[in-house]
């Protein structure tokens, strides 16, 4: 599970490098912001607003993975009886 208090001191601090990105698992968009320090200021600045949504999202889809495994699992449980 990610932290919005932790996504938001990375933004704050480091943000024009992408690591508030790269922590939010968006590698490709984390690079670009690096190498074009957080496109220009611009990025860095919008994601003010973003970086909740990214957080929220990155821990909906770590959560569905979870689920994924948990529930083929008991599929492998359920079918084994037949």
């Amino acid at each position: 599970m990610r932290n919005k208090g932790i996504a938001y001191l990375l933004w704050f601090f480091f943000g024009f490098m992408g690591i508030h990105r790269m922590y939010c698992g968006k590698w490709i968009t984390g690079f670009v912001w690096l190498f074009t320090c957080g496109v220009f200021g611009i990025g860095w600045f919008l994601d003010l607003f973003l970086t909740s949504g990214m957080v929220d999202y990155a821990n909906l889809i770590d959560n569905s993975k979870f689920n994924k495994s948990q529930n083929v699992t008991v599929n492998a449980f359920i079918n084994s009886d037949k």
